[in-house]
């Protein structure tokens, strides 16, 4: 049985969590070190990790978790149409205006004006559009995928492809499932040798995440949401030559907002709040990000602490007993202890040709809601839940 389209995966007005791949062209390694020319191209994953960081911010979309390896990264989303059911017309005309201006990004020196948002707010119909697509994940996607190809090409002096092809999506049906495929996400550096441990997995959201319990800061990346006073904009592009205003439109690209924010505060909370309702959509206050709403039953020490456990026993093939407290942990999920180092290191192995990951019985109930009878993977997960 084949995957399931994409259309099958979310609805345009469900709340969704997927797990998404996205690979460079022939898996040449354009965002590290290539082992033929010896060229160093690791700035890229800087270049995509604050790419991502400025579409939290205007997306309805929660970064969950993420990876960026250097020929493919790993994002963790959540998808949150209540989000955008929530803005105002002018917000979300401000938003789109800063990701798609309709012009190419060189080309657009002026920044959104006041009249330009009040223009495309009032396009009901054009409005309703952009809402669907502010919380859709292809158009999510799209925006991080094609100015980080323009830029590269750009940067070596070519054209033609830098990503192979469309991103692969995954369904994340519970929240066992959730577990191991962000563990398997933020160990995908130490799986590849590429790092220790989750402690110097840099551009990996563990390592924001440690970052940012350690209280280390960043410049923002996120977008600035104001619009410039029309007759102000008018008056710079009049009174600025072109070469300055491009200078000054980079330079405030490095940091719009002028803000600094703690490492990890662009991605989701870890943790869910015990006193939200499942209804409250919880719109973010920093704007930063789509939303405050945690994803796991999980504080981010035991988080860390069962990832840290999890990379060790790969490393030094430990037979070290994990502790109490996370073994339950594991048990409340249904995930059998003996099998989650297993889960998490080999997760594509058990849910990689499969459209949905999760313990057996989510998957089993994805498959009727999809009109099937099983899906892939079902089998081979069962042998690391508990029945």
């Amino acid at each position: 049985m084949g995957r399931s389209l994409r259309s099958e995966q979310v609805a345009a007005d469900e709340v969704a969590i997927l797990h998404i791949t996205q690979r460079c062209v022939r898996r040449f390694r354009l965002m590290g070190v290539d082992p033929d020319t010896k060229k160093d191209y690791s700035s890229r994953r800087e270049w995509i990790r604050r790419r991502m960081e400025a579409l939290a911010s205007t997306f309805a979309i929660d970064m969950l978790a993420y990876a960026i390896l250097s020929n493919h990264m790993h994002l963790v989303i959540r998808t949150r149409p209540d989000i955008v059911a929530q803005w105002t017309d002018e917000k979300v005309a401000m938003r789109w205006l800063r990701v798609f201006p309709g012009r190419r990004l060189e080309e657009h020196l002026a920044e959104p004006t006041e009249n330009d948002v009040k223009t495309l707010a009032r396009d009901r119909e054009k409005i309703a559009t952009i809402r669907l697509r502010l919380s859709n994940v292809s158009w999510f996607m799209r925006a991080l995928s094609e100015p980080i190809a323009r830029k590269a090409n750009e940067q070596e002096g070519c054209t033609g492809r830098f990503w192979e092809g469309r991103f692969k999506s995954q369904r994340i049906t519970d929240e066992a499932g959730l577990l191991a495929c962000s563990m398997y996400v933020d160990l995908n550096l130490v799986r590849a040798a590429m790092a220790e441990g989750p402690d110097d997995s840099k551009h990996t959201s563990a390592y924001d995440r440690i970052g940012g319990s350690n209280g280390q800061q960043i410049d923002s990346a996120a977008f600035d949401l104001k619009p410039v006073p029309t007759a102000e904009a008018a008056a710079e592009i009049r009174d600025t030559p072109i070469d300055e205003l491009r200078k000054k439109r980079q330079a405030e690209k490095l940091n719009p907002t002028a803000k600094r924010i703690p490492q990890d505060e662009w991605l989701a909370p870890l943790t869910f709040r015990e006193t939200s309702e499942a209804s409250d959509p919880e719109i973010s206050r920093s704007g930063v990000r789509a939303s405050d709403k945690g994803f796991l039953a999980m504080s981010l020490a035991d988080y860390l602490n069962l990832l840290r456990w999890t990379a060790r026993q790969e490393q030094d093939e430990a037979k070290a007993t994990m502790p109490p407290d996370l073994q339950g942990k594991l048990s409340r999920l249904g995930i059998d202890i003996a099998m989650w180092r297993d889960l998490v290191w080999n997760f594509k192995q058990y849910f990689g040709s499969s459209s949905c990951a999760g313990t057996p019985r989510s998957m089993s109930q994805r498959a009727q809601s999809t009109g099937r009878h099983w899906l892939r993977g079902q089998a081979a997960a069962r042998a690391c839940f508990s029945a």
